[in-house]
């Protein structure tokens, strides 16, 4: 079990880390003062120990700091994350959404192709959303270079395609 100032200190990664922008020190101490997770002098020490420990970068412009998360502190976060609450986790993500600074969730647009047993070429292009499956489509290719030029496309017009098919069937 995670110390409170461990908490503390991965409430201030995720929020980094699902944030669209850098956040600045009054952004971070907004969201765990209200909730009265910590008080403002331990907040500022969890802030300051993660930046000296190299999992957060800081960069200050004028009187404002600005933070964001390093690849090293992805990949702790990666970690721990399981630490904190789901009900945290949400909180930071409503946080992050009423303030427009949330990340936009991904959509995935895998491809690859790969030779049949016939010997000839099939592709595999899937559109993935919030970790589902939208789409997952397998095709037939002419060629190799056919099979190549369908992978490198896909991702550019995968929404495009989706909407065609759903227009035809709906």
């Amino acid at each position: 079990m995670a110390t409170p100032f461990t908490i503390y200190k991965l409430i201030v990664m995720y929020m980094l880390d699902h944030s669209e922008t850098t956040l600045t020190n009054s952004q971070l101490s907004e969201f765990i003062l209200e909730r009265e997770y910590t008080n403002y002098f331990h907040l500022q020490q969890a802030v300051s120990e993660l930046v000296e420990s190299g999992l957060l970068k800081k960069k200050k412009i004028q009187n404002t700091s600005y933070y964001s998360l390093t690849e090293e502190g992805k990949t702790t976060l990666s970690y721990f994350e399981d630490d904190l609450s789901s009900d945290i986790r949400q909180e930071v993500r409503d946080y992050l959404r009423t303030k427009g600074c949330e990340k936009p969730e991904r959509i995935l647009t895998p491809a690859d192709y790969y030779e049949t047993s016939q010997g000839g070429y099939a592709v595999r292009c899937q559109l993935i959303e919030k970790n589902a499956s939208v789409i997952d489509l397998n095709l037939a290719a002419p060629s190799l270079e056919a099979a190549k030029s369908i992978c490198k496309n896909w991702s550019k017009k995968s929404q495009d395609i989706y909407g065609m098919i759903m227009e035809e069937l709906l």
